[in-house]
């Protein structure tokens, strides 16, 4: 037989059922409910295909599992900039029966008024692709920091108006060290005379970690606003005879906090080209090297490895 409820606790409990009922459903109509991130779509560096040709390189690269290519276009890459007209047609043919979309691709283009840079943008514009990586401006005893800095913001701005009639988006790489952009705010302030919509900058974790330490996050809120791809890949430090350096590791293994790196993506909805680098010793494919001194499934298992857990830590953060 039930127990009588009385007046009192039958108002109790439909005040409660009254106050938890609305606020589930304004969870599950707001869309405020937690779901699964969206899985990351990653490009492999085809800096570490160098060994293979360009039929083989994508067959690799789609078995391994990745979402596309991106293609090396420069001095000692697949394809050299001198044959840009007659190899970058060949590369692109294999991208794309291998199911690719050329997209992004990776130069030595400094100058728009370089006749080769202008020529080989041209050719990989025609063919479909649409981010490029360009070089790294260089500091100089000639010249002032704020002078060199005022003259690559022009060169900046004469890139831009030639990716405006080719339907391009240029990126400058961040990169540890001492040529120009190991300081986002170099990149900042370098970027200054361009069209943001066709010229931004390519962030790579692994250098603002190396170079911001504690305060990487200031300088990826400086040049959120202007990423147009992002780089993924992993390093420590490491003391050698008595030496300090950075030393590159797997994907996950070395100090870069991925889990908050790709939570600020999130959080600020930077959506743009991924790609995959994989920098430490590989026989030589971590360097680029045509001819590598391991067999290539030590390669692709480093790939494998890499991609997986790219994709894991984001779905971590």
């Amino acid at each position: 037989m039930s127990t009588p409820i009385s007046r009192r606790d039958f108002l109790v409990h439909t005040a409660l059922a009254g106050a938890v009922i609305p606020a589930m459903a304004s969870e599950v109509f707001s869309g405020k409910t937690k779901t699964a991130a969206e899985p990351l779509k990653i490009n492999i560096f085809s800096k570490h295909l160098q060994f293979l040709n360009y039929t083989d390189m994508c067959a690799a690269a789609k078995e391994i599992g990745f979402d596309g290519i991106d293609l090396t276009v420069r001095p000692k890459g697949h394809v050299v900039p001198e044959n840009v007209e007659t190899d970058l047609p060949k590369a692109v043919d294999a991208m794309k029966k291998a199911g690719f979309t050329p997209s992004m691709f990776c130069t030595a283009v400094e100058d728009a008024n370089n006749a080769v840079d202008k020529k080989l943008l041209e050719t990989a514009a025609k063919l479909g692709f649409r981010y490029y990586r360009m070089n790294w401006y260089k500091y100089n005893d000639q010249k002032t920091i704020p002078q060199l800095l005022d003259e690559y913001r022009n060169k900046m701005a004469g890139l831009s108006k030639l990716n405006d009639k080719l339907g391009l988006i240029g990126c400058y790489q961040n990169h540890a060290g001492r040529m120009v952009g190991a300081s986002m705010f170099e990149i900042w302030e370098i970027l200054q005379k361009a069209n943001p919509g066709n010229m931004g900058a390519q962030y790579d974790i692994r250098h603002a970690t190396l170079e911001g330490g504690l305060s990487w996050q200031t300088g990826f809120n400086l040049i959120r606003p202007n990423i147009k791809t992002i780089v993924l890949k992993d390093f420590m430090w490491e003391k050698t005879n008595g030496k300090w350096a950075p030393k590159s590791v797997p994907l996950g293994e070395g100090m870069v906090d991925f889990k908050t790196y790709f939570k600020l993506l999130k959080d600020t909805k930077t959506e743009v080209p991924v790609c995959l680098h994989l920098e430490y010793p590989l026989g030589g494919a971590d360097q680029g090297a045509d001819k590598i001194t391991v067999d290539e499934k030590v390669v692709f298992d480093a790939m494998k490895r890499d991609l997986q857990r790219a994709k894991e830590l984001w779905q971590e953060a």
